[in-house]
């Protein structure tokens, strides 16, 4: 553990930069949150105007006074419109204006409102979900290993993963317009679950040399448990990815950000276990073992 500092730098180089940008833009969120509407229209494959026919659609939808948060369009020509809740009077209207205007041949694909109701409501439990989470493990780990020192340094390794993931979607949403739903937090709640793991093996092989090798200090302990473990969490981390990174080139434009970030995760949660949980254990233990002395010479 000699080269903590320089493990701690690593994650302040990563975190830091998603830190700033969650504080100056924060996160984009989706009409999961917000409330508001999704409007999906298939338009012609084969055409050289799809810009134009793409411009028109947007200025029909504004001028019955509905407001178009985001518009983007896939591969296949779907357009994929954002928009504030529409009634049904206002989308029966819409339609009428699309079938009627020459420049504009289209079909639905999908039209979904979410109410802002649901969105708070949806919300309130996202961060209700995380915080029960986060004390569930807190306590489940600081009861398996007998010291709360443990419970600390694991959720403290946990909320490095949360906030590299956090970071890198309120810059990816800033930048690029990437929202986050409902999938994005599945994501960082299994997130939470496989960093905790993975730091969970750690300590448990220090533990079980705190019985083997009692003559040991806990710092060498400590080297001796990483050294044990970082190949068979490397190798477990690396079929993970493997496996993210097929779904993430192969897969659907649905979940495309879900596997995206449970890809980040997964490498940061592999880091932090050894890098970070470790660490922060031994800065812990040698904190108090100067206090224990500061104490002794008093007395």
């Amino acid at each position: 553990m000699q080269y903590k500092k320089i493990y701690f730098l690593i994650s302040a180089i990563v975190i830091i930069p998603g830190i700033i940008s969650l504080v100056a833009w924060g996160l984009r969120p989706s009409i999961d949150f917000v409330g508001g509407t999704v409007w999906e229209l298939q338009l012609p494959t084969e055409t050289d105007n799809t810009d134009d026919m793409t411009s028109e659609i947007v200025t029909v939808v504004e001028s019955n006074g509905v407001e178009v948060f985001d518009q983007n369009r896939n591969d296949a020509n779907v357009l994929q419109l954002k928009l504030s809740s529409i009634s049904s009077e206002t989308k029966n209207a819409i339609q009428t204006q699309f079938n009627e205007n020459e420049q504009i041949s289209i079909n639905e694909v999908r039209f979904e409102m979410v109410g802002a109701t649901l969105g708070r409501e949806l919300m309130v439990k996202t961060l209700t979900g995380v915080l029960l989470a986060t004390l569930g493990i807190l306590t489940y780990v600081a009861w398996r290993f007998k010291d709360r020192m443990y419970g600390v340094c694991a959720i403290l390794a946990m909320f490095h993963d949360t906030f590299i993931v956090i970071g890198v979607f309120s810059l990816l949403g800033h930048f690029y317009n990437i929202e986050v739903d409902a999938l994005f937090v599945t994501a960082v709640l299994t997130i939470l679950s496989f960093s905790v793991h993975d730091t969970i093996v750690v300590y448990d092989r220090i533990r079980e040399s705190i019985r083997k090798y009692p003559k040991l200090d806990f710092v060498s302990l400590i080297n001796k448990a990483v050294s044990e473990t970082l190949v068979r969490s490397l190798n477990n981390s690396l079929t993970i990815i493997f496996m993210l990174s097929a779904l993430l080139l192969l897969g659907g434009e649905s979940i495309r950000w879900f596997i995206f970030a449970l890809l980040i995760g997964t490498i940061s949660g592999t880091y932090s276990s050894t890098f970070t949980a470790a660490p922060l254990l031994a800065l812990w233990h040698e904190r108090l073992s100067s206090k224990t002395t500061v104490s002794s010479k008093r007395a």
